[in-house]
């Protein structure tokens, strides 16, 4: 199905103000096109030489009048009618890209900058909206009013009316040609809108880093680049636009006018085909609305190009596969996790993990240690269903993590990153992410439960203290902190530290500590971890090297075999000491 077909059918979930537009868009039409037959009349009746009837005039001439309001008035309506339709499409159409997008798997954000994606529901959606509240409603008095010109002009003079008719090969002609050229401009100004945005995005998020390193002046410069770039495509589809539209229609307005002046001028030799002034009159103006929405529809090419390549951009998310939000629910699994033989590579064969096998016991605290790059992060990828096995299975609980559905198998898992990541709104909106499943007492005790009382105490509003966007006002072992209540309010089976402790004070990471003591009891935990005293009294550790199991055992056990752990635990402790 092609675009213009999908953007059709989106039209089609709101066809009644759609339709209602068009149906108040034919009537002014009619009631337009009404006038100059009136004025034929006038003039062929009533304004013979040396008489005129003034009352006749009259009645006419209001009558002329009347239909000018209803035509302001049918047209207020239409235009009412087609934007409500427009907006309700675009709703939608934002509605399910934004939807779909929940569904995408992770490895699509990985390789898509976030700007670009923005830009597909906001710019390229704004664009689409264009194609059904200008183009749509341009075009379609265009095709009416051309019409009934048409059936006008059949009514005037038949013959005439023939020739008139070789101007719709001429537009069809026309429009394919001017595709030909301004689809490849649109697409790589759409393109660049989507790097310009992407670029933005980019360096708000890391303005520190740019000032910090004095990068500001070579930032602009990327900047100034690609929006000269974008600049030059534009000035291309200007050109283009300004060689193919009202110069082009008023050339052949000329030739349609000229051809027009010599038949009518070789019917006045013969008197028996002589040409009354009102239907000359009635001509000349019908020849003049039918130029007026052509030069309308040649306008609007631009535009519907436009439209068609930002439909061509949302229609490309729309078609990669995502996996429906599954609302089935299971009930709380114990947290018994079994690696069997896994393998996995983000690319190809290029794996980063190699036949892994390892058990963690409902209640154990299991850490993944190891240099970067050794795989800790890809098997919390893997556990929280971020992406699937290469090769081998997971189980939980003896349960094919694969067989369920992915929200499903997340139910009962929580997980504390790194560098966390917190929502506008408040602390406790934060801790409960609106679920209504988690009151405001269960809130409190999660953050009470984690110490983060006794560090958000000095915070003038306290849990209900405004958030923005990141965070940003907080401290790093706040917002962990946060973080770590929300994965505990949850109250998972299976609770992920993803070096959560990295980040964060020495006073913060001993309240932490005890809280862990605490909570880790009837919890299945995994810990990946770079500070190797922040897991001591881990039941299991496993030491990963490039995607393979070297060493496992506790603490004690891998400094007394003199290993790989042992080495990474002296070069800490020397590290200290210094």
């Amino acid at each position: 199905m092609s675009t213009s077909q999908r953007l059709m059918k989106y039209a089609m979930y709101f066809k009644k103000p759609i339709f209602l537009g068009l149906f108040f868009l034919s009537l002014a039409v009619f009631s337009e096109l009404a006038g100059p037959f009136i004025a034929k009349y006038i003039i062929d009746e009533h304004m013979t030489i040396g008489k005129i009837e003034v009352e006749p005039i009259a009645w006419l001439l209001g009558l002329y009048f009347i239909l000018a309001v209803a035509t302001a008035i049918l047209r207020y309506f239409m235009y009412i009618f087609l934007q409500i339709g427009a907006n309700r499409v675009v709703q939608k159409l934002r509605q399910d890209v934004f939807g779909h997008i929940q569904t995408l798997p992770i490895q699509y954000f990985d390789n898509l900058p976030a700007g670009k994606i923005v830009a597909r529901v906001t710019n390229d959606t704004e664009a689409v909206r264009n194609l059904y509240v200008t183009v749509l409603a341009n075009f379609a008095t265009s095709f009416i009013s051309i019409a009934g010109v048409y059936v006008a002009l059949f009514i005037l003079n038949w013959k005439m009316a023939m020739l008139a008719l070789i101007m719709i090969p001429i537009i069809y002609l026309w429009m394919i040609l001017y595709r030909k050229y301004a689809a490849g401009y649109n697409q790589v100004i759409r393109t660049k809108i989507a790097d310009i945005n992407a670029m933005i995005n980019e360096s708000i998020q890391g303005m520190s880093i740019i000032q910090a390193f004095r990068r500001e002046e070579q930032m602009t410069k990327e900047f100034d680049e690609m929006n000269e770039e974008h600049y030059a495509y534009e000035r291309k589809l200007l050109f283009l636009d300004s060689a193919t539209s009202f110069n082009l229609v008023n050339t052949l307005r000329l030739i349609m006018f000229s051809i027009f002046i010599i038949y009518f001028g070789t019917r006045q030799i013969n008197a028996a085909e002589i040409v009354s002034a009102g239907t000359l009159y009635a001509f000349v103006d019908y020849l003049t609305r039918l130029f007026n929405p052509i030069t309308n529809v040649v306008n609007q090419f631009s535009q519907l190009e436009r439209s068609l390549i930002a439909g061509d951009r949302i229609f490309e998310v729309l078609d990669t596969k995502g996996e429906p939000v599954s609302e089935e629910t299971m009930p709380r699994y114990t947290g018994h996790v079994v690696f069997e033989d896994v393998s996995f590579a983000y690319k190809n064969d290029d794996y980063v993990l190699k036949n892994l096998s390892f058990k963690a016991n409902r209640g154990e605290t299991v850490a993944l240690v190891g240099h970067t790059g050794s795989g800790k992060s890809s098997i919390m990828n893997l556990l929280f269903r971020f992406y699937d096995p290469s090769k081998g299975k997971i189980y939980i609980d003896g349960i094919d993590v694969t067989t369920v559905p992915r929200q499903t198998i997340r139910q009962h898992m929580g997980i504390v990153l790194q560098d966390p990541y917190l929502f506008t709104g408040t602390i406790a909106s934060n801790v409960s992410l609106d679920d209504p499943s988690i009151t405001r007492e269960k809130v409190e005790a999660a953050l009470k439960a984690v110490g983060a009382d006794r560090v958000l105490k000095n915070l003038e509003k306290g849990m209900d203290e405004p958030v923005i966007e990141k965070g940003s006002t907080l401290s790093s072992g706040q917002r962990q902190l946060v973080s770590f209540a929300r994965a505990l309010a949850y109250d998972p089976a299976i609770l992920i530290l993803d070096e959560a402790t990295s980040n964060i004070d020495t006073e913060t990471e001993e309240i932490i500590q005890h809280a862990m003591d605490v909570l880790k009891k009837g919890r299945t935990t995994f810990i990946i971890a770079h500070r190797l005293s922040t897991i001591k009294n881990a039941d299991r550790i496993l030491v990963l090297e490039r995607g393979i199991i070297k060493e496992q055992g506790t603490h004690e056990e891998l400094l007394a075999q003199g290993g790989i752990y042992e080495q990474m635990y002296q070069m800490q402790a020397k590290s200290l000491q210094v």
